[in-house]
């Protein structure tokens, strides 16, 4: 496991447009995913430990955010041959174990987290609903225990951008494990 953290991007980017399918090949649009006041996309995993610290904080808040307007996709970069725990039939025991109901999309070409510059699992990303990144960082202060977490940027970012201002809080980069770059 080799510990990265997200790049600083510049806030106010227009964002690329994806089109992905899920596990059973069902296919989304980000224009479709896009919540009225914006989208949270999470490029994630089932087998990095820190992505798995935080997938239930993830769901909590995409059912948190739904109703202010804002909905949630989440993003697997990391179908690779040497990480089956990964792959869309692993991901749907994942989804159906979890309970969430955004969709989870398989990046299989690894274009689309390459166009965001994602660099680790979890890296996140909120997006207004034109499409311009208003915030890019980790979900809150503590990734690895829940109930030390004392500021959750991510949600006072989502709750800022419901009421159409932009969060004045700092942004901090998400750390996690490597995307497993295929060659």
């Amino acid at each position: 496991m080799v510990l990265v953290r997200s790049l600083n991007l510049e806030l106010g980017s227009k964002m690329p447009d994806f089109v992905l399918k899920d596990f059973s090949g069902l296919t989304y649009e980000r224009e479709f995913c896009m919540g009225e006041k914006g989208l949270l996309i999470a490029f994630t995993c089932n087998h990095c430990p820190y992505a798995l610290a935080v997938w239930d904080r993830l769901i909590s808040i995409a059912n948190m955010s739904e109703p202010l307007g804002i909905k949630t996709v989440a993003i697997n970069p990391n179908i690779h041959p040497y990480y089956p725990e990964d792959s869309p039939e692993n991901m749907f025991i994942f989804k159906k174990e979890r309970g969430f109901s955004f969709p989870y999309l398989v990046d299989y070409t690894q274009e689309i987290a390459k166009a965001y510059k994602a660099q680790c699992t979890p890296d996140l990303y909120l997006l207004d609903s034109e499409g311009c990144l208003v915030y890019h960082g980790r979900l809150d202060d503590s990734w690895k225990d829940a109930s030390k977490v004392g500021k959750e940027e991510l949600k006072l970012a989502i709750e800022a951008l419901s009421l159409g201002k932009i969060s004045e809080e700092s942004q901090h980069p998400s750390l996690g494990c490597s995307i497993k770059w295929r060659g």
